[in-house]
């Protein structure tokens, strides 16, 4: 295996602003150039998904007067899987008077991402917090409120205040309604063109600019392409890498990868947030996982039993024999310790016999205590559809029995390498949401995913994006692209070859197949815990499948009609490379952060050791080709607000 290639000039810059951090956004809003409104008909913008980023960008696009192109996969914008967010939307808004603040949110955010994110960047998240609350309020969100009518506000993982705005377990739902009626109303202005059903399958660039997109309609299977003088990715994270995820069945890498392959820079790919409390794996019958709020462990308490092969129904085992892990081990922060230290220690509990449910690969998130201090009552108008969810897939009642819980692949904090700005390497290339690496570091805090994608949206892209226009393209207003330019032409072919290549093999095994075998590799070698031979083992078994795949897939149906083993086909391929990257990204940094975990790299009782001499840093990659080591970028990270210190949530 060969080594990584750096590369020996490039040093990344985030072209952060500079000075005091609180003042930084309004300093670059200085400095950002205008398109006035009645140039900004003259651009065309294509927008790529319609989640919470993509539905919020579209609609302030075209509020602002641009022509927007809205592309997403599913029959409805408000179908994308901004809509499973269950628990909640971060905002120091300080409505408890429990000390919270702008820089406490900020502090919180770059603590629980273990010092690996851009200080500037997640200033700016949590200044924007409080105007998304606003915004959302205005648009009809009907968050929950206490007795008097102010808005309410719970405690979710790695915060010790309660900051957490909800809409019962159906905050994304109601969030991306309301971004949904916003793109909808400019739809029907006619500044926004919806194109659902469609897949991007390219990107296409003229100059060195992002000037396009190739997609396929996935009812009719037509092949085409679209102009535009910029394009915004957000298309969400890779999590269906690992096969079994709380990801939606067609979330996938595939935009974010092609953008890759044509020179954007991806980066952090390792960072891959690990939830703890999801429905455990139940038989190989399954495809996804369902996740249980985070919001859930403000009044569950998580215990397994004190003896190991424990056979009493959990009702029967009296608190002396019951073991609260995280609330003896983290005493500050206790059930609410962030996504990756609780993950962890639930994983440690089962692998030292302790866990419960079938193969003990299960802990319990128990309800008792809040039922019988609060009334069911009280915890039914919290939590009560998820309970309902919960027992729907389990059979189980847990207002009379606790709920088991074990970790999955949920958020991923790595993404293509973004500017201050969120703005790709490539010009015209804005990546915005969980497609970008920006704000999380190496662990995202719940509830602050849907912040992002919101604050990206409706707060940055609009100032961003037009400084790209007035300083690159003022002078090419009056010049329209065209499809029939070469580029176009080029890249279209390029998609039609891909797709019959796919449909040629005439294999034995199906798409399923590779898929379920690249996410065992990934789940065991490179999951919640890894290794420098279990990584290097990855590469290899992941380069060994993907030459089965090309030489052994069975792809069924047509090219010009709905064909959805052929989407996944193309979907797999995909995850078949970019697998390989993780591996990669994972080997290279060799240290513990976040949810990034090597096992070389601990204290005695299970914590991560950072590098930071040595890792301190971004990594961002750069495409060689399939199968070819791929060149390593660097940003260094500077840390002058949060000075670096170990984590601890003791």
């Amino acid at each position: 295996m060969s080594a990584v290639v750096e590369s020996p000039t490039k040093i990344l810059d985030g072209k952060c602003p500079t000075g005091d951090i609180a003042m930084r956004w309004e300093t670059r809003k200085r400095e950002l150039k205008l398109v006035a409104p009645n140039n900004r008909r003259k651009f065309t913008v294509i927008v790529v998904g319609t989640g919470l980023a993509g539905g919020s960008a579209a609609a302030s696009l075209g509020e602002l007067g641009y022509n927007v192109l809205s592309f997403c996969v599913q029959d409805s914008p408000r179908r994308a899987h901004s809509i499973a967010a269950q628990g909640g939307i971060n905002a120091a808004k300080n409505y408890q008077n429990d000390s919270d603040s702008h820089w406490r949110l900020f502090y919180d955010t770059v603590k629980g991402g273990d010092y690996r994110s851009r200080e500037s960047n997640v200033y700016r998240l949590a200044q924007l917090s409080t105007s998304i609350i606003d915004q959302c309020v205005a648009q009809g969100v009907p968050f929950a409120r206490e007795y008097g009518g102010t808005l309410a506000n719970r405690s979710f993982g790695g915060a010790q205040v309660s900051r957490t705005f909800y809409c019962k377990g159906q905050t994304g739902q109601q969030l991306l309604l309301g971004a949904y009626q916003a793109l909808m109303r400019q739809v029907t202005a006619g500044r926004v063109k919806m194109f659902a059903r469609y897949e991007m399958l390219d990107l296409v660039m003229v100059d060195g600019v992002a000037r396009g997109i190739v997609t396929r309609n996935l009812v009719t299977g037509k092949i085409e392409s679209f102009a535009a003088d910029a394009v915004v990715l957000c298309t969400g994270g890779y999590g269906n890498v690992y096969y079994l995820s709380t990801n939606a069945k067609n979330c996938n890498v595939t935009a974010a990868w092609r953008c890759h392959k044509r020179g954007a820079l991806f980066a952090n790919p390792c960072y891959t947030q690990i939830h703890p409390t999801c429905i455990p794996v139940s038989g190989d019958h399954q495809s996804k996982l369902t996740l249980m709020s985070e919001s859930l462990r403000n009044d569950g308490r998580v215990w397994v039993p004190r003896n190991k092969d424990e056979t009493r129904p959990p009702g029967q085992i009296p608190e002396a024999d019951r073991k609260y892990y995280l609330e003896e081990k983290y005493p500050s922060y206790g059930n609410l310790a962030p996504r990756d230290v609780s993950s962890r220690a639930a994983k440690e509990q089962c692998d030292a016999g302790f866990g419960v449910g079938p193969g003990g690969q299960s802990v319990y998130l128990d309800f008792a205590a809040a039922i019988a201090r609060d009334g069911e009552s009280t915890i039914r108008a919290k939590y009560g559809n998820l309970f309902e969810m919960y027992e729907r897939i389990t059979d189980e009642d847990p207002y009379k029995v606790p709920m088991r819980i074990y970790p999955a692949v949920h958020y991923t904090m790595g993404g293509l390498w973004v500017d201050y700005n969120l703005q790709s390497n490539i010009p015209g290339l804005f990546v915005l949401g969980e497609a970008n690496f920006s704000d999380h570091g190496a662990n995202r805090l719940g509830a602050s995913a849907l912040m992002q994608g919101l604050a990206d949206g409706y707060f940055v892209i609009p100032y961003t994006i037009a400084d790209h226009f007035a300083r690159n393209l003022a002078k090419k207003k009056d010049e329209k692209l065209s499809t029939d330019h070469p580029a176009f032409k080029e890249a279209v072919i390029e998609s039609r070859n891909q797709t019959e290549k796919l449909l040629s093999i005439n294999g034995k095994r199906s798409v399923e197949q590779f898929h379920r075998a690249l996410g065992k590799i990934m789940w065991d070698k490179v999951g919640m815990a890894r290794n420098a031979a279990g990584l290097q083992t990855a590469i290899e078994q992941i380069r060994q499948l993907r030459q089965e795949f090309w030489e052994d897939v069975r792809v069924m149906g047509s090219p010009d009609s709905l064909n959805q083993n052929l989407e996944h086909a193309g979907r797999v391929a995909d995850f078949l490379e970019f697998g390989e990257l993780l591996a990669w990204d994972a080997l290279q940094r060799d240290e513990s952060c976040g949810g990034h975990f090597r096992e070389e790299h601990q204290t005695p009782d299970g914590e991560c050791v950072r590098n930071d001499q040595d890792f301190c840093h971004v990594s961002a990659w750069e495409f060689q080709g399939a199968g070819q080591t791929p060149v390593l970028h660097k940003e260094p990270l500077e840390f002058i607000e949060c000075p670096l210190t170990t984590r601890s949530y003791k």
